[in-house]
């Protein structure tokens, strides 16, 4: 291949790689700190759950206001998270690993509020250390009804925790502090 040809080729595929609806994007994390006690604990599952705009300095409305910045204005037409990770506290009481808390599989869902509809988030099989542990994430945003998706933007959801229980859990008094990382990328 001679070397306009190849220079041909090469404007050709660079731009074709910059078509698509990903042209216009703004990404950023988004924490919230969960709380678990060995009380708490139901059937051998630790849980727990807070609402993502109840985080101080609510980092979900920050990161929706900015993305609509970024985007002229409009709403996100998709939001997709591209990292996932949890980590146990410094402050936690009773526990120094997540293999402490949890046993088998842990899972983090988003709840919307007034339809109480579930949208799980990702999971990790058997934590371990105390983190950051990433997650094989799951979620998608086109897979949420439109009203859903609007009371998602709106921050309108919990962010749930769900583990098995590791087995001397309950019985050790532990509260710990757990912290839930999202890397949100918005899109137009």
């Amino acid at each position: 291949m001679n070397r306009r040809n190849f220079l041909f080729v090469l404007l050709a595929v660079q731009t074709l790689i910059g078509c698509g609806d990903d042209a216009v994007s703004y990404s950023a994390p988004v924490g919230i700190n969960l709380k678990a006690k060995s009380s708490d604990t139901v059937n051998a599952t630790v849980m727990s759950q807070k609402g993502i705009s109840t985080e101080s300095g609510n980092p979900f409305k920050v990161f929706v206001d900015n993305a609509r910045k970024e985007l002229d204005g409009k709403s996100p037409g998709r939001v997709e998270l591209t990292n996932l990770t949890l980590t146990l506290g410094a402050g936690s009481v009773g526990a120094t690993s997540l293999a402490e808390v949890f046993s088998g599989r842990v899972e983090i869902l988003f709840r919307t509020e007034e339809s109480n509809n579930t949208h799980i988030v990702g999971h990790v099989e058997n934590p371990t250390g105390s983190g950051p542990v990433p997650f094989t994430v799951t979620f998608d945003s086109k897979a949420m009804s439109t009203d859903d998706y609007t009371l998602f933007l709106a921050g309108k959801f919990n962010v749930v925790l769900r583990g098995a229980a590791a087995p001397s859990f309950t019985s050790k008094g532990a509260d710990v502090d757990l912290q839930a990382t999202f890397a949100f990328t918005a899109f137009e």
